[in-house]
């Protein structure tokens, strides 16, 4: 199944650049007299200013004549607001733009903090058949635990169905107080299944790791990053660190799955693992140009290679080009999802938000890769009787294909780094004793 149609939605799915408050410019102050306008003229005018449309129905001259007809009507609650909002943006055709009442905006702080309740599941929609789409469960989650997989389509929600229902609506029905039940109904390979799940707090470990050991008789860093949350940077260094005490020779980076997040968190971790290069660039409506580079501040040099497939996304799509456009590590697996697009999160002052479309991203050599994705250096995927029969205990294992591929082209650099170095009988090069 091809990726690109699909637009992640979800909060946690989102590529996220902190923001300030947005402040009401002074001359359009006197035109607004009621609270519910103040927030529809926030909105207009950091489209107006900031907004990048990359999907063509985007017309300023429209945008400022709809600006007129919105301020001369009546509101009486903030909710008729909020449909005239969700209306407006609605015509620029772009997911990523998106009105967050104060509950939802709530609940997207809760999504990047690392912490939340309710079952695990980061969605998105096809924009062609609007069907909802399981990007994928975050794992020990009662998503994950339940049986729900990457690219289930929920139909039904507790036995509401989700045809024209939104991203907003289908996590407002999902989640839920601790301890209550929630029932999905889902499509899969055209069979139709309910699953029933128990909603739980999740606190969410950006990072699983494991010291493997080949048949060589290396140690192998494998760290699983599920996405790119505030506790991701930190925990990160943390496994990086505790492999070098351990003497890993080389590292497994497994970002399957893993539907992005903060785009901070991503080149904070891309400075983790290079110690010079560009990391990402990103360019504005404008033209504007930023390139964010390494600060040579890398905690390895070892050699590195990455797992990756359809639903990495986003931030996991800047830090696996990075690495592959730096020549920094192998890249193994599928292609990613392709979303490269960068959102800002503007607090509104009614304590609602919006998350808006300012740039574009490119990978250091100038990839764009939105609705493209990123094509692995290897390709290696599992079958679909192999799918149906993996778990979470398989990960990093000999039943997992893709691993074992990559643990294959790891030890071949660590070897070729061997290679190149000189034995030295005053250091632990024992292993490079033994193998040459």
């Amino acid at each position: 199944m091809d990726f690109f149609p699909y637009s992640i939605t979800s909060i946690s799915a989102l590529l996220i650049s902190a923001s300030p408050l947005f402040a009401l410019p002074q001359r359009t102050t006197s035109l607004i007299s009621q609270s519910p306008k103040e927030v529809i003229d926030q909105v207009w005018q950091i489209v107006y200013r900031d907004y990048l449309d990359t999907y063509g129905n985007y017309e300023p001259e429209d945008w400022i004549q709809l600006r007129r007809k919105l301020l001369t009507a009546k509101y009486s609650e903030p909710s008729d607001s909020y449909e005239v909002i969700r209306g407006m943006l609605a015509g620029l055709g772009d997911p990523y733009t998106r009105f967050l009442d104060p509950k939802e905006f709530h609940e997207m702080r809760i999504d990047t903090s690392g912490e939340l309740t309710g079952v695990g599941i980061q969605l998105s929609l096809d924009k062609e058949t609007e069907n909802l789409i399981v990007v994928a469960p975050i794992e020990g989650t009662p998503a994950f635990k339940g049986g729900v997989k990457s690219k289930d389509i929920i139909i039904s929600i507790n036995g509401k169905s989700t045809k024209g229902m939104s991203i907003d609506k289908a996590v407002q029905l999902i989640r839920g107080r601790k301890g209550t039940e929630v029932v999905l109904g889902l499509r899969r390979d055209g069979s139709l299944i309910k699953i029933q799940l128990v909603r739980d707090k999740i606190a969410i470990n950006a990072v699983d790791t494991k010291l493997n050991q080949t048949i060589n008789g290396f140690k192998v860093g494998y760290i699983r990053l599920k996405q790119f949350n505030a506790n991701s940077v930190r925990e990160m260094r943390k496994a990086i660190n505790n492999f070098e005490e351990s003497n890993a020779l080389g590292y497994v980076l497994d970002l399957r799955s893993n539907p992005g997040g903060l785009l901070e968190a991503s080149i904070e971790i891309a400075r983790l693992w290079l110690d010079e290069g560009t990391i990402v660039r990103t360019e504005t409506r404008d033209g504007v140009k930023t390139v964010r580079k390494a600060n040579g501040k890398a905690l390895t040099n070892k050699p590195v290679v990455i797992l990756v497939d359809g639903g990495s996304a986003s931030a996991s799509e800047i830090l696996s080009g990075a690495i592959q456009d730096n020549k920094r590590g192998v890249l193994v697996g599928e292609k990613t999802f392709g979303k490269g697009l960068v959102q800002s999160v503007r607090a509104l002052s009614d304590g609602s938000g919006l998350t808006v479309t300012i740039a574009k991203y490119l990978t250091p050599n100038g990839r764009d890769i939105n609705r493209n994705g990123i094509e692995p250096d290897i390709k290696s995927k599992l079958s679909e009787e192999q799918i149906a029969e993996f778990t979470a205990t398989d990960l990093a294992t000999a039943k997992d294909i893709p691993y074992i591929v990559a643990e294959t082209e790891l030890v071949r650099s660590i070897k070729k780094v061997m290679r190149s170095s000189t034995y030295n009988p005053r250091e632990s090069n024992l292993i490079y004793a033994l193998n040459h």
